[in-house]
């Protein structure tokens, strides 16, 4: 396998890790709990999701 020849400047290396940024999770509140819940999930507390309980209450821990 071949190597480089010569050294990658640190603005080259830099460019390339210009997109290596973590961003925050998204998070919403749940309309029913007002709990941080990430978007378009059910929510872990309550169970809602789109104003209808479609986990079962005893389910959640």
């Amino acid at each position: 396998m071949a190597n480089p020849v010569k050294r990658h400047s640190k603005s080259r290396k830099n460019k390339r890790r210009s997109h290596d940024a973590l961003t925050p999770p998204a998070v919403s509140i749940c309309p029913q709990c007002d709990e941080p819940k990430v978007p378009h999930r059910a929510c872990p507390q309550c169970g809602f999701y789109k104003g209808r309980e479609v986990i079962a209450a005893e389910k959640i821990s």
